[in-house]
């Protein structure tokens, strides 16, 4: 049986909490929501760095851990998305562009053309 996706979900609570304009001492969305970008990306900071170290533990444990946190990370880069009112089937859209193209090529797509003395 396929398995649903929980981001359309996710994404409702997040829009519907910034858009109701929830207390933010009932929700952590609307608390996150209401300190905007800074607090946010404090911690999509956070998060990054707690995936970048549960990558580094051994064994089932190690493995839990990191699927945990990068749920974190993924989860606080939603609200993130829901504050700039970006939906994640833009991101979704942006990697299927990108699929199939070399990253060193793709890269270098984003920057434009070398100047003759670079």
């Amino acid at each position: 049986m396929p398995q649903v996706s929980i981001i359309p979900s996710l994404e409702a609570v997040i829009a519907q909490r910034r858009d109701e304009g929830v207390s933010g001492k009932k929700s952590y969305v609307a608390s996150l929501l209401e300190k905007g970008v800074s607090k946010i990306g404090e911690k999509i900071i956070e998060e990054a760095a707690e995936v970048v170290e549960a990558a580094s533990e051994p064994g089932a444990s190690g493995r839990e851990h990191l699927v945990k946190e990068v749920a974190d990370l993924f989860f606080h880069s939603l609200v993130m998305l829901g504050y700039a009112r970006i939906e994640f089937s833009e991101v979704e859209a942006e990697l299927g562009r990108r699929f199939g193209i070399g990253g060193h090529e793709e890269k270098a797509a984003r920057q434009g053309p070398k100047k003759p003395n670079d």
